[in-house]
């Protein structure tokens, strides 16, 4: 009889124990069983990243709703007061084109300036006059204006094809004479988004689940024991969940045709697209953008900070909002508030910050208020972990925060037939009495109660859903 021995187990001629008849466990080949002492074993995985979960932003500064429809679309309010941006001008003549409003969008002959209105012309140099509208070409985006204190426009002091805004502040009818012959209608304007189906999966053999390790495991969904596919599944599990918040951040839509296998729906152009628009993107599309509150000196982040408020107050002027803001931009609004207090012993300002010479110095700021405007501010860790978007923080146009107002906006409602107070933002997912789809996970396969022959245990995910971003126009983009 002969004896086939595994690597690393030699046959002794004597029987007698020796440490080459059996199986090495230890890491090292030249200790083997010489290393008789059992190693002190830290069952208790480290958790050197801290809560490594992103969620949670949606859940602060929105709510959830219920959606029936693949597309959710809502309409918006449009401005009261009527101005636009002219150019081409014939100054001699009287004569302006009208090309935008003052949001940029193209009106050309759709304006809304008629006969009799007195407006308020003015141009880049700031030389600004005011006149009568005696004339509005039919079918055409000029219109003449009669300037009340001089001959013509030139002599005003206008110059010709120049870039001018024009602003509707009245009209002005003579005794008997009759009244206007148009009305103006107010410009219906919608927005729409769809929903996107997000999706994941996490697989382990039946065999595994019955498997002990060493090792307790723990994470950020409660689970916890030395079953190592409970850490796997969980894992799975939390990275879906910031997929979801993250998603309704990053995405937008696609007006190309959408790749193999995925939906698609038609977007504003008409177009058949994939995708959907998040925050980043709607912002992005509708409201403002802003490289101000760089931390180069208090005193410039102070001035770009106050052309912010500037542009809050030429829209919603909605008085309290909402900063979420990576690490540096958090510290840079730090330190200009902090010029703005520095008198003091040593420049330490004790009695406004509520602090003593023997206790530690509180230099950061959770809110504030400028002008008529309050603002909170919070650290974003979605911008600030390097395993998110804190890993592009180095490179051009980072996103390195967002101010989003606060409070709920009214708007009409396409499903209900209403108006409905809504928060700014908010999420809709697919529901119906049938199914939920806001967040559904099964389990299939051979573990626990079986319903495939497969051997695995099959956890499924998947979400429906999309986000709402009222208003757009009061937020505000930093990058």
């Amino acid at each position: 009889m002969s004896i086939t021995s595994a690597s690393g187990i030699d046959a002794a001629p004597r029987k007698q124990t020796l440490a080459s008849n059996y199986v090495d466990f230890t890491s090292s080949a030249t200790e083997g069983w010489a290393q008789q002492y059992l190693p002190d074993l830290m069952e208790k995985e480290a958790e050197i990243y801290g809560k490594r979960t992103i969620a949670g932003f949606l859940a602060q500064v929105g709510a959830e709703e219920a959606s029936n429809s693949d597309r959710v679309i809502w309409s918006e309010q449009g401005r009261l007061h009527l101005a636009y941006t002219a150019t081409n001008a014939d100054v001699s003549g009287n004569v302006f084109t009208i090309v935008n409003d003052v949001d940029g969008n193209a009106v050309g002959a759709d304006h809304g300036i008629r006969v009799g209105d007195t407006v308020l012309i003015s141009e880049a140099s700031g030389n600004t006059i005011r006149g009568f509208v005696s004339v509005r070409t039919a079918g055409a985006a000029t219109i003449t204006v009669l300037p009340y204190t001089h001959a013509d426009c030139d002599a005003a002091g206008l110059t010709d094809n120049d870039d001018f805004r024009i602003l509707v502040y009245g009209s002005e009818f003579a005794k008997g004479q009759d009244g206007r012959s148009s009305a103006n209608e107010p410009k219906f304007k919608s927005h729409m988004n769809k929903h996107i189906i997000m999706k994941d999966y996490y697989e382990v053999s039946g065999s595994d689940t019955a498997q002990i390790g060493w090792i307790e495991v723990s994470g950020e969904e409660g689970q916890n024991g030395y079953l190592w596919y409970l850490k796997a599944e969980g894992d799975t599990r939390a990275r879906f969940t910031d997929y979801l918040e993250m998603a309704m951040m990053e995405s937008e839509l696609s007006l190309t045709d959408a790749p193999s296998g995925v939906p698609t729906n038609a977007g504003d152009t008409g177009a058949d697209g994939s995708g959907t628009e998040g925050l980043f993107k709607a912002i992005e599309n509708r409201g403002h953008q802003t490289t101000g509150i760089t931390g180069v000196n208090a005193a410039t982040d102070l001035a770009e900070f106050d052309a912010i408020l500037a542009v809050f107050d030429q829209n919603g002027a909605i008085e309290e909002n909402m900063m979420f803001v990576n690490r540096s931009t958090s510290l840079a609004i730090d330190d200009m508030l902090a010029s703005m207090n520095s008198y003091g012993a040593g420049g330490t300002s004790y009695g406004v910050f509520n602090n003593s010479e023997d206790m530690a110095l509180n230099l950061g700021f959770s809110g504030f208020r400028r002008g008529s405007y309050d603002f909170y501010k919070s650290d974003f860790k979605y911008l600030n972990d390097k395993g998110t978007r804190g890993a592009l923080n180095d490179t051009v146009n980072a996103v390195r925060g967002v101010v989003i107002p606060a409070g709920v906006s009214s708007v009409y409602d396409e499903q209900l037939g209403s108006n409905m107070k809504r928060p700014f933002l908010h999420v809709r997912y697919r529901a119906s009495q049938t199914d939920d789809r806001r967040l559904k996970t099964w389990v299939t396969g051979s573990v626990g109660a079986a319903t495939t022959g497969k051997d695995v245990m099959e956890v499924h995910y998947l979400s429906e859903r999309c986000l709402i971003t009222q208003g757009a126009n009061n937020f505000m983009l930093m990058n």
